[in-house]
């Protein structure tokens, strides 16, 4: 049952994963941050219990820039959450990355505008150079992959996700200008989360699905309803990733990403 065993693990559902039925005996409940208060629902699974947040909230009715990334974080880790699982709806910017596929994202560039991007602006929490060398965590990459290789799931081991502001689609011209920068997928939600993830010593990882060709690489227009068609088609397929990942974490295992602020002291709520 839930509240027998702590929570360790959880998931950040993007576009098209609202759905904690994925976990058994499942709870709401909600936990207050000095960023606000979070909702979240935790359930069972393999003998472990799972939180999840639906980054758009339960019906998709938060927009990406407005999302409270910062109390997402700090809610999981409040709750004794050390590993989170993303998952992301993009656009791809590479033919070779095409509709359905899933790509482990291994860096991102930051093209977000007005977005609290740390847990540490001065003050009392004083401030905080956190290092993002290797951004999403290695080992749980690893642990997706494998996943995935043995389901017979497409998956690409590396992908630069360009995040920008939206929730606008972005212009050919942009596309263009982020595949010379060397971004292989554009997305609005991945930044600033994994870095208040590391800021915050978890272990995460993005499992992202692309639903679309990026403005300019498709001779199609984009619509939003394009991106929901192709999620649907493989939430399946998603979900298999997710909870066969799951069995495979041992969340007792040492991880540099839980001691990413060591020098500093550690992360302290």
């Amino acid at each position: 049952m839930v509240g027998e065993n702590m929570i360790h693990i959880g998931i950040i559902g993007g576009t098209g994963v609202y759905d904690p039925n994925i976990l058994e005996n499942v709870q709401q409940d909600e936990v207050l941050t000095p960023y606000g208060s979070v909702s979240y629902k935790v359930g069972d699974f393999a003998g472990k219990s799972i939180a999840f947040i639906p980054r758009h909230g339960s019906k998709h009715s938060i927009a990406p820039h407005l999302i409270n990334y910062q109390a997402n974080i700090w809610a999981m880790k409040k709750i004794g959450v050390k590993i989170i699982l993303a998952t992301a709806a993009v656009g791809s910017l590479n033919l070779d990355m095409k509709l359905g596929d899933f790509v482990l994202i291994d860096q991102f560039i930051d093209f977000t505008k007005n977005r609290k991007s740390t847990f540490y602006e001065g003050g009392k929490r004083k401030v905080v150079h956190v290092d993002l060398t290797t951004p999403y965590c290695s080992a749980l990459r690893k642990k997706i992959l494998a996943v995935a290789q043995e389901n017979g799931i497409v998956v690409h081991n590396y992908g630069t996700y360009v995040c920008t502001e939206g929730p606008r689609f972005e212009t050919p011209a942009e596309i263009r200008m982020f595949a010379k920068f060397g971004g292989h997928l554009v997305g609005m939600t991945n930044v600033p989360e994994v870095v208040l993830a590391r800021e915050a010593e978890m272990c995460y990882a993005t499992i992202a699905m692309v639903t679309n060709y990026a403005a300019g690489i498709s001779s199609q227009p984009l619509t939003y309803g394009e991106v929901f068609h192709v999620m649907n088609a493989n939430t399946e397929k998603l979900k298999k990733v997710l909870m066969n990942t799951i069995k495979c974490i041992d969340f007792e295992a040492d991880c540099s990403c839980q001691q990413a602020l060591k020098e500093y002291g550690g992360f302290k709520l």
